[in-house]
């Protein structure tokens, strides 16, 4: 039987983790939460990176010791049994899914051609870099990645020089961050109601797990790319967001997503053209987004059905050692929901996807702290090891569920936990149907 391929380098999985995390979150989204949450938008980025760096190294525990395509939701299936491991399975799979669909719509806007003709092209290419081989995946993502990288450590060297006065009409200091309205002139209520569009940026950094299992060496590779991708990130994104609300004053960051706060803070560089450079640099952080997304979902797509809880059709590797049918359903299903989507309302339904997609991304993260709780309990764990076990691990999972209660209660956020909660309990549903039409098929993985 046709497997996976082991061949993604070093380089790759490095860029693969931070492709998939730094995205238009960080350079479009960045603007929502500074206007929510004003200068205090970096305690938001803070916190959400903090809580990320600790459950990556939940993760990259789990996935050196348990290198597979399914990763976190195999994990939940061996700690939890098999319910857990559908139920976050498939919920990742569908909004992975809906990010693919939106990245494709937001790649033609930028393009400037009609959602109806650049969402399939693009769709299209970057399918068919996922079904000729894992390493043209790869290198597609890992240069990318570069790109959005590059920019980023370039944004940071001059915004520090601009800060201090060693640039061209530079010197403001840090006056901005207190100057209009104060540190957090909205209240800490909005920090917390912020946190859900800085969970969505960070969203991805989880692919490098998945990736794990067609690397070389999967143990050693998931140890280094899961700790220099999630620093790196950290920096990134708090780094950045620092430097752009002292800057620019908060109030005069775009907000709608109509315009960059990269390129607004770039433009008091006095930089010609910062407005087309961040036009360039975002459409090639939607492409590689899309890119990893119609990765992502297919591993997953494809992990389910080797465990009987999906298609067993999805299963099924080329000669090329690639999933081609669960690859195919995800870009398919994906430009479905953009044909409805702009059928109906384009602007609200990936709204709603996207915030639904915050908030399961804790709800994932959960279960990861549950695993590795769980399974380290159980046994050693393989070359990586989360710091402190067992309570620095507990203390995550009690910061987690504290942060899934505060976001879910925060004003105006009512309507999408219900939305979640709806697909979530469709999904659970699907699973009672399935043991009781299978019973046979679905013995619990705890039992072995």
């Amino acid at each position: 039987m046709t497997t996976l391929r082991r061949d993604l380098k070093r380089r790759h999985m490095t860029m693969i983790g931070l492709g998939g995390v730094i995205g238009a979150g960080l350079f479009v989204s960045s603007g929502a939460v500074i206007g929510t949450a004003g200068p205090a938008a970096v305690v938001a980025y803070a916190v959400g990176g903090l809580v990320v760096v600790l459950v990556m190294r939940m993760l990259g525990e789990l996935a050196a010791a348990h290198p597979t395509s399914g990763s976190f939701s195999r994990y939940a299936e061996l700690a939890l049994g098999r319910w857990a491991g559908f139920l976050v399975g498939w919920s990742y799979w569908y909004f992975t899914v809906a990010v693919i669909a939106f990245e494709s719509v937001a790649g033609a806007k930028l393009l400037g051609v009609p959602v109806w003709a650049g969402a399939p092209v693009l769709l299209a290419v970057l399918t068919g870099a996922n079904l000729i081989s894992v390493r043209l995946f790869g290198e597609t993502e890992f240069w990318l990645a570069s790109v959005k990288v590059a920019l980023v450590v370039g944004f940071l060297a001059v915004g520090v020089l601009y800060l201090v006065g060693l640039w061209p009409g530079g010197g403001v200091g840090l006056s901005a961050l207190t100057a209009h309205g104060g540190f957090a002139p909205n209240g800490w209520a909005a920090v917390l109601t912020a946190l859900i569009t800085v969970i969505f940026s960070y969203f991805g950094a989880e692919v490098v797990t998945i990736a794990a299992a067609e690397s070389a060496e999967p143990a050693k590779e998931v140890a280094r790319a899961t700790i220099r991708v999630v620093w790196r990130v950290l920096i990134f994104y708090v780094g950045s967001v620092l430097l752009i609300v002292t800057i620019v004053p908060w109030n005069q960051v775009p907000t709608d997503g109509t315009g960059s706060p990269f390129a607004t803070a770039i433009g008091r560089f006095g930089i010609p053209g910062a407005a087309t450079i961040m036009n360039v640099v975002v459409l090639v952080a939607v492409l590689s987004i899309l890119n990893a997304g119609l990765y992502g979902s297919s591993r997953m797509l494809m992990s389910l059905a080797e465990r009987g809880d999906a298609p067993a059709a999805m299963s099924r590797v080329t000669s090329a050692g690639v999933p081609a049918p669960a690859i195919l359903s995800g870009a398919v299903t994906a430009l479905a929901l953009v044909v409805v989507a702009n059928l109906i309302a384009p602007e609200q339904i990936f709204a709603f996807l996207l915030n639904a997609s915050g908030l399961l991304t804790l709800v994932l993260y959960v279960f990861i702290a549950v695993s590795q709780l769980r399974l380290r309990g159980r046994g050693e764990p393989g070359p990586v090891r989360m710091w402190g076990h067992p309570w620095l691990g507990i203390a995550v999972l009690v910061l987690l569920v504290a942060v899934l209660l505060a976001v879910t209660t925060s004003p105006g956020v009512l309507p999408i936990v219900a939305g979640l909660a709806a697909v979530l309990a469709v999904t659970l549903a699907a699973y009672a149907a399935r043991v009781k039409l299978h019973p046979m098929e679905v013995s619990d993985a705890t039992d072995h």
